[in-house]
């Protein structure tokens, strides 16, 4: 909440943004929803060879260190599989969260579903929240590993999928026991899909504008006639009216149960309808029963535009979401990129209005300030991970450059104004010079460094209480910001590369308090409030030469302000559905999954757990059918039962395990004489903070490669043919190593080249191609691993 003081003095330069101000008085005395410091926990091509496709596995190994600087809560890449262990956002099977293996592998990037879930439970051990990140505007990767059965030759065209909209899963009965087209379109998992469920279809024959346009992939159609069957698959279930609509509320409420996270990042909300977000969101927020996320649940839209428009989607979801604030970030990135000759007096008119919302009572603080992001920072790199240019091609908005001296003024800001600010990986860690983007230990100081600033601004927010004051604007002038976080903090922001900034201030402190800089830039030196409640507020230049090397901005506070900003471990509340169009029965999958068999008291395997030592497990089982006795048991390691509970109806069972380590929960019927029947087993269980010994998990054993073996790699573009200004290349490597991608036409000229980094698995690629090759027959080679691909332009 902004408030202004009758005190201000008047100077020249001085500006008070009235409409900025005006738009959240009268906030009243309602409760204040407490803002979150949110950590993007990930860059774009995360990756780091010690936890090969296993990122939750690195998260939960840093997750102490994030405790110890005051990070409240982690954006986590989305985890769906995908046609390949990319980076998550092309989404194929929305009920794989790595537990099943199709597409020929098992783990996502992330890691399997075990790994997953066990890193959540970590992250919430050490208090901290998990804020998933979600892709709802399309599905990519129709068709088996090898692409067959994914094409339905009566879809519409949409000139950019090539009619691959044939979407069939694998589940507990249905496993990929081969890649053909017979195979695939008999697969019978949960939310098959058929081109009629996107764009263009009978229902919406359209492909203009942000919610029709196909950009990454078949494009969601939800609207209310967008249903039908595919005219080649031999699994093909009715379907009815509002089918995506339906189907995704219902995949959603599974999601957050099975997982157990606690916000939601929504991926591109401006190219699927505002109504259908608004219906998920409130499914998350309140019916999703035990695991509802309630009406202040952190959730944040990605609108790329206006501060008009981000206001206009935050009123058409009711409020359930904020936005990332693009607009601030706009006068952000103008600190750095002027030189010193922005009017950083001016930076709060860059924020969007809709920031705060009043929900049943409370004010819930729903603007996300950020200053980078995965789609704005796109750096291009040595084989090692340094720096050696950027990708501002692929920058959704031109990236701030964390080496340059102003980005400490920028954080400052973003911390200082209302909202729950986003600190972006590369910002907080050094990733960028270090030579161990790749190779580095989370755990090590000296591996990943953190930047100091950054810390000590974290530590400021937390401590000194940011989120408890009301939000002042106490001056602006050309070259000094100064804010108030009432009666708690005031920060001073300055981006003169050479002059300190001093300027007189109204406040809300009583008079006589004595005030220091916590950024440590005024080294011992303090302030005191007058009669009249002004101080004197002195801010260093962004040079870094101040006392503590603090770079454009200060932070006063009461002296006697000690570290009191803890984080408080938790448990965690997961839910597993027993059916047989979840799961996968294939040896080479985790084999979970599968409704209780008739006429057989064999288990079934709901999923894994990894427990703390000493702290308690507790256990359900919500039958289908009441009627029929069932049991429900919790192994150990070795595979021995060392819990069950055994009846009719919900069981409910208690166990204390006196190690810490991996707890199987199964269940079965209690009887031959039993039928089939689903079931869902939750768990609420303590993860330690930290685990004892390597956190790598199970992995493939097709995909685990020793140095001793040669470079050997499989190169698919899909679709072929393909557009004449889009080549999307799929590259199996069995190692990670640089390499160079060469387009060459039939006389042999090489017409494009670009080095890559390819991972061990699956890397999806798209060329960057500076024009639309004319229309021809073309070899896309990868010298390195001796391998090539006939690539038809059409």
């Amino acid at each position: 909440m902004m408030h202004f003081s009758p005190h201000f003095p008047f100077r020249k330069r001085f500006r008070l943004t009235l409409a900025l101000a005006m738009a959240l008085l009268g906030a009243g005395n309602h409760t204040a929803k407490a803002q979150q410091v949110v950590l993007q926990g990930f860059w774009w091509d995360y990756w780091n060879s010690n936890y090969p496709n296993g990122w939750a596995n690195y998260i939960a190994d840093l997750a102490p260190r994030l405790k110890a600087m005051g990070i409240d809560a982690v954006w986590m890449p989305p985890n769906v599989k995908g046609p390949n262990q990319g980076n998550g956002y092309s989404p194929f099977d929305n009920y794989d969260l790595g537990d099943k293996y199709q597409k020929g592998f098992l783990n996502t990037r992330v890691g399997n579903k075990d790994e997953l879930l066990r890193g959540v439970a970590i992250l919430h051990a050490n208090g901290i929240d998990v804020v998933q990140d979600i892709v709802l505007n399309h599905n990519d990767g129709a068709g088996s590993a090898s692409g067959q059965g994914g094409q339905d030759p009566n879809a519409w065209e949409d000139n950019a999928t090539s009619k691959y909209k044939n979407f069939r899963y694998v589940s507990y009965n249905s496993s990929a026991t081969d890649e053909t087209a017979a195979n695939y379109l008999a697969r019978s998992g949960r939310f098959s899909k058929n081109w009629q469920n996107f764009n263009p279809n009978p229902g919406n024959n359209s492909t203009s504008g942000d919610w029709n346009a196909v950009y990454f992939g078949p494009d969601v159609s939800y609207y209310n006639g967008s249903y039908g069957q595919s005219s080649n698959a031999t699994f093909n279930p009715a379907q009815s009216a509002d089918y995506m609509r339906n189907k995704q509320r219902e995949w959603l409420i599974w999601y957050k149960k099975q997982v157990g996270f606690d916000g939601v990042r929504l991926d591109a909300v401006k190219h699927f309808p505002d109504f259908a977000c608004e219906d998920f969101l409130y499914n998350l927020q309140s019916n999703a029963g035990w695991a509802n996320g309630g009406a202040t649940m952190f959730a944040v839209g990605e609108w790329v535009g206006s501060s008009s428009q981000m206001d206009g989607w935050v009123s058409n979801v009711q409020s359930r979401a904020g936005t990332f604030d693009f607009s601030l970030r706009n006068g952000l990135y103008s600190i750095v990129s002027g030189g010193g000759n922005f009017d950083i007096g001016t930076l709060p008119s860059y924020q969007q209005g809709t920031r705060v919302v009043l929900t049943n009572g409370t004010y819930v603080h729903r603007t996300v300030p950020f200053v980078n992001n995965h789609d704005t920072f796109r750096p291009q790199t040595d084989a090692n991970g340094n720096y050696t240019g950027w990708n501002t091609g692929s920058e959704l908005a031109p990236h701030i450059d964390p080496f340059d001296p102003r980005l400490s003024a920028t954080y400052a800001a973003a911390l200082a104004v209302d909202g729950s600010p986003q600190i972006f990986f590369e910002d907080l860690f050094n990733l960028g010079s270090t030579g161990k983007r790749y190779s580095h230990s989370p755990k090590s100081t000296t591996d990943l460094p953190v930047r100091g600033d950054l810390e000590n601004l974290i530590w400021c927010h937390q401590n000194l209480r940011f989120k408890d004051g009301a939000y002042k604007v106490r001056w602006q002038a050309a070259d000094h910001l100064v804010i108030e976080r009432s009666t708690k903090a005031i920060i001073g922001i300055n981006d003169n590369f050479s002059t300190w900034q001093n300027s007189t201030v109204s406040c809300d402190f009583a008079p006589g308090t004595v005030l220091k800089d916590y950024s440590g830039a005024n080294g011992t030196a303090t302030v005191t409030v007058s009669g009249s409640q002004t101080v004197a507020i002195n801010t260093p230049p962004c040079n870094g030469t101040a006392a503590g090397g603090r770079r454009g901005y200060s932070v006063w506070a009461p002296v006697n302000a000690t570290t009191n900003y803890t984080k408080t471990g938790r448990a965690t509340t997961q839910e597993w559905e027993l059916a047989n169009d979840l799961g996968d029965a294939d040896s080479r999958s985790l084999m979970q999954g599968g409704a209780l068999p008739a006429s057989s008291t064999a288990y079934r395997t709901a999923g894994r757990i990894y427990g703390a030592a000493n702290k308690s497990i507790t256990y359900n089982l919500y039958p289908t059918d009441a009627t029929r006795s069932l049991t429900v048991a919790v192994l150990n390691s070795a595979g021995t039962v060392v819990s069950s509970q055994t009846g009719t109806g919900t069981l409910t069972g208690t166990y204390t395990p006196t190690a810490e380590g991996w707890y199987t929960l199964k269940a079965k019927n209690a009887s031959t004489a039993n039928p089939a029947q689903g079931a869902f087993v939750k768990v609420t269980y303590t993860a330690p903070t930290v685990v004892t010994g390597a956190m790598t998990g199970r992995r493939e054993a097709n995909v685990l490669a020793t140095k001793a073996e040669s470079a050997t790699a499989e190169i698919m573009v899909y679709p072929n043919p393909t557009a004449a200004d889009r080549i999307d290349v799929v590259i199996s490597a069995n190692r990670e190593q640089t390499a160079t991608l060469q387009l060459h036409d039939l006389m042999g000229r090489l017409v494009h080249q670009e080095t890559v980094r390819l991972y061990n698995g699956t890397n999806e690629l798209r060329l960057g191609v500076k024009k639309a090759l004319p229309t021809g027959i073309y070899q896309l080679s990868v010298p390195e691993f001796h391998v090539s691909q006939k690539v038809a332009v059409q």
